[in-house]
C-alpha cells in the first residue's frame, strides 16, 4: 500500500467488539505504520443494569476512546441504538459517510452470521457501504466518494459459532501471540461492560472469554493465540489478501 492509504477501519456493532475480535491484528498493523480507526454503530446504551442509557453511553464512549488511544487510534460512534440496529437508509448513509471520511484501505466488519442480530445487521450495513462508498450519485454531503473499494474482512462471530451452534470455519488466521497483553489491556478499558456482564451473567470472566477464544483459534493454525478472519471476495471487491501481505511482510 502507498503511505497515503495505510488506514484501517474496524466498524463493528458495540464498544469492546473490536477488542474481542481484532485488536491484536490492529496492533500488528499499527506496528507496520497503519493508522488505526475504530468505530461502533452504537454507544452500548443497553450495557448497564443500573445506569440510564445516556449515562452508560457517555461512559462507554469514553472507554472506547481510551482503548483506541492505546493504538494511537481514533474512535467514532454512529449513535444507533443497542438492539435496534436496522438496515435502513439513514443508518446506511451514516456508515457510507464514515467510510468516506476515513478513506480506509482495509475495513473490518462483523460476521454475517452471529448470535446477535445487531452484529448481523451491522455486517450488512458495512458490506453495502464498502461497495457504495465509491458511487458518486450516493450523496453524503461533504464526504466525497472513495477512489477505490476497500478490502473488506469479516471478524469472528462470538465463540466462532452461528446461531445453530455450528463452528464457522476461519478463512485464515493471524498470529497475535505478541499482542495478547496489549489486546487484554485494551479490553480492560471497558470496565463498565465487565461490571455489566458480572451483574447480568453472575460471572467474572471478561478477559478469560477473550483469551479462550484466541487460544481455540490459535490451536487450529499451530499458533498460541490467533484472530480469525474471512475476506469478502464478491464482484467488485479486491481479490488479493492485503491483510496477510501486510502482516507477513
Amino acid at each position: 500500500m502507498t503511505e497515503k492509504n495505510n488506514r484501517v477501519l474496524s466498524l463493528l456493532a458495540h464498544p469492546d467488539d473490536a477488542e474481542f475480535m481484532c485488536a491484536g491484528t490492529l496492533a500488528l498493523l499499527r506496528d507496520r505504520g497503519w493508522e488505526i480507526h475504530i468505530a461502533t454503530m452504537t454507544p452500548g446504551d443497553c450495557g448497564s443494569a443500573t445506569q440510564s442509557r445516556e449515562e452508560i453511553s457517555r461512559i462507554r464512549k469514553r472507554e472506547a476512546e481510551e482503548s483506541a488511544k492505546i493504538l494511537d487510534g481514533r474512535y467514532y460512534c454512529l449513535e444507533e441504538d443497542d438492539v435496534f440496529i436496522l438496515y435502513t437508509r439513514p443508518a446506511l448513509l451514516k456508515t457510507i459517510k464514515l467510510i468516506r471520511r476515513v478513506q480506509p484501505a482495509i475495513v473490518f466488519a462483523p460476521s454475517p452470521q452471529d448470535y446477535f442480530i445487531d452484529h448481523e445487521n451491522t455486517s450488512h450495513l458495512v458490506r453495502t457501504a464498502c461497495f457504495a462508498c465509491g458511487i458518486p450519485n450516493v450523496n453524503t454531503d461533504e464526504a466525497g466518494p472513495c477512489a477505490e473499494t476497500p478490502y473488506l474482512y469479516y471478524v469472528d462471530a462470538m465463540e466462532g459459532k452461528d446461531i445453530f451452534g455450528s463452528l464457522i470455519p476461519a478463512g485464515f488466521h493471524i498470529d497475535i501471540a505478541a499482542k495478547m497483553e496489549l489486546k487484554t489491556q485494551m479490553l480492560c478499558c471497558h470496565k463498565s461492560q465487565r461490571d455489566w456482564l458480572m451483574a447480568h451473567h453472575g460471572v467474572d470472566e471478561y478477559t478469560a472469554t477473550m483469551t479462550r477464544h484466541a487460544e481455540a483459534r490459535g490451536l487450529e493454525a499451530d499458533m498460541k493465540y490467533a484472530e480469525a478472519f474471512r475476506q469478502h471476495l464478491g464482484h467488485g471487491y479486491p481479490q488479493d489478501n492485503i491483510l496477510l501481505q501486510e502482516i507477513n511482510h
